[in-house]
C-alpha cells in the first residue's frame, strides 16, 4: 500500500510540474504615455508665428485627450487586461488594489488616459486613478521642483557637446524639413531656411531654436493622422498617406537627441522615476502593493528613463526612438519555476500609425509593435528575452543621481 501511495504521489508531482509553466510573470511596472491630443496651447502659438498662418483646430481643447484617442487606449487597455489574466498575473472579475494601481500625471490627458486603460482592461469595474492634488507630481514634473533642476551651463554645454555641428545637422535633416515646408507652408516660409542655434529659455532650460518647432509641427502632423483627422484639416489637404507622416519624424528623434536624450538631463529629471521603477520591481515596503503598476506620464518621461537605463528602439512606420500616443515602457519582473530565479523583461510597445487612425483592435492579427531591451546575459526564451534581476537592478542603480531623487508618497 505504501509503495502504490508513494507511486501516486511521484506521478501526481510529475504531472503538476509538467502542468506548471517554466517561468511566471510576477510583476509589472509600466509607463504609458497618454493619448492623442490637440498641439498644446504653447506648440500652437510657436507653430503659427513660424509658419504665419492659423493651424486648424479640433474638436477637443488644445492639449486634452480627444475622443478618438481614449477609444484607442481602450483598445489597448483591453488587449492588455486579457494579456495578463492568460498569463496569470490578473484574476478574472473586477481588481483589488493588490491586482493594480494607477497614478497619472495631474494633467488632463493622462488622467483621462489612465481611465481609458483601465475601461479597456476591466470593463464596469470602478478602478481609481491616483494623482497628486497639485498641479506638479515628483514623478512626473520633477523639472518644476529644486531637487531636479540642472545647471544652466553645465546643461548648455552637455547639449552643445551632443549637437556638434549645427549647420551639418540641419543639413542631413534637409529631407524631413522640405517635406514638412511643402506641407504646411504658403508663400516662401522663411523660418525654414533659418540656422539652427542653441539658446537657452529664462530658466535655463537648452533648446535648438528652430529645430524645436518644426518638432512640435512634425509631432501635431502625426497626432492629427493618429487622431483621423479629414485631410483638409491635417495639413491642408498636402498629407494623404502614413508614409508622408513618417518621413517628417527623424525631426522629432533629432530633437530628442538634443533635449530629454542628453544623460545630464535625463539623470537630473529621471533620477527620481527610475528609482521608483527599481524600487516597485523590488517590492520596497514605500511603494504600493501590487502586481500591475501603472504609471500614465508623457513621452518626455518615456525619452529620459529609457537613456539612463541605455534603450533605443525603432518600431515599423516610426523614426528611432518614436514615443507615439498611448506607447508605454515595459519593465516585467518573471519567476524560472525550474531555478526559482528571478529574471526581468524590458521593452517597449506602440500602436502603428494607421492602427491608431484606424482604431485598429488588437488581437493575434493585429499585435502591438515591440522591440525587447537586451544586454549581456539576457536570454531568448518562449516568454521573450529575460535578463539577469539583480545584477540588471544594481546596474540601473548606478545610473541614478541619488542628489535628484526625495522620497514619493502614493496617494
Amino acid at each position: 500500500m505504501t509503495r502504490l501511495l508513494l507511486g501516486a504521489l511521484l506521478a501526481w508531482l510529475a504531472l503538476t510540474a509538467q502542468a506548471q509553466p517554466r517561468y511566471q510573470l510576477e510583476k509589472v511596472v509600466e509607463i504609458s504615455r497618454h493619448g492623442v491630443r490637440p498641439p498644446t496651447a504653447g506648440n500652437r502659438t510657436e507653430i503659427e508665428a513660424a509658419i504665419q498662418r492659423a493651424w486648424p483646430r479640433w474638436r477637443s481643447a488644445d492639449g486634452e485627450l480627444t475622443a478618438h484617442g481614449y477609444a484607442a487606449v481602450v483598445n489597448k487597455g483591453r488587449w492588455q487586461g486579457e494579456h495578463y489574466r492568460q498569463l496569470g498575473l490578473l484574476r478574472a472579475g473586477c481588481p483589488d488594489a493588490g491586482q493594480i494601481y494607477v497614478r497619472a500625471s495631474p494633467l488632463q490627458r493622462t488622467r483621462a488616459t489612465a481611465q481609458a486603460l483601465l475601461q479597456g482592461a476591466f470593463p464596469g469595474c470602478d478602478v481609481a486613478v491616483h494623482h497628486v492634488a497639485g498641479a506638479v507630481d515628483p514623478l512626473f514634473q520633477s523639472e518644476k521642483l529644486p531637487f531636479g533642476q540642472t545647471d544652466a551651463a553645465t546643461e548648455r554645454a552637455a547639449v552643445a557637446a551632443r549637437a556638434g555641428d549645427l549647420a551639418a545637422l540641419q543639413q542631413r535633416l534637409q529631407p524631413a524639413v522640405q517635406q514638412l515646408r511643402q506641407a504646411v507652408c504658403v508663400g516662401d516660409c522663411p523660418f525654414f531656411d533659418r540656422p539652427w542655434q542653441l539658446k537657452q529659455s529664462k530658466s535655463g532650460h537648452t533648446y535648438v531654436q528652430g529645430l524645436s518647432v518644426l518638432a512640435s509641427m512634425a509631432e501635431t502632423l502625426r497626432l492629427g493622422w493618429s487622431e483621423n483627422l479629414p485631410f483638409s484639416q491635417l495639413a491642408w489637404g498636402n498629407i494623404t498617406r502614413a508614409q508622408q507622416i513618417s518621413a517628417l519624424l527623424p525631426l522629432l528623434t533629432a530633437n530628442y537627441d538634443l533635449s530629454n536624450d542628453v544623460p545630464y538631463i535625463a539623470q537630473k529629471r529621471a533620477s527620481i522615476l527610475l528609482d521608483a521603477v527599481v524600487r516597485n520591481l523590488q517590492d520596497d515596503a514605500a511603494t504600493p502593493s501590487t502586481r500591475w503598476l501603472l504609471l500614465v506620464a508623457h513621452d518626455t518621461n518615456i525619452a529620459m528613463l529609457r537613456t539612463l537605463i541605455g534603450f533605443s528602439w525603432q518600431l515599423p512606420g516610426y523614426a528611432r526612438g518614436n514615443i507615439p500616443p498611448g506607447s508605454s515602457l515595459v519593465f516585467e519582473r518573471w519567476r524560472d519555476n525550474q531555478t526559482q530565479t528571478l529574471l526581468l523583461r524590458v521593452y517597449f510597445q506602440a500602436q502603428s500609425l494607421d492602427a491608431l487612425r484606424q482604431l485598429t483592435p488588437i488581437d493575434r492579427q493585429h499585435p502591438l509593435l515591440r522591440q525587447e531591451w537586451h544586454q549581456q546575459n539576457c536570454r531568448q526564451t518562449a516568454v521573450g528575452t529575460l535578463c539577469p534581476y539583480q545584477s540588471t537592478l544594481e546596474h540601473w542603480r548606478t545610473a541614478i543621481d541619488q542628489r535628484a531623487v526625495i522620497p514619493v508618497d502614493y496617494p
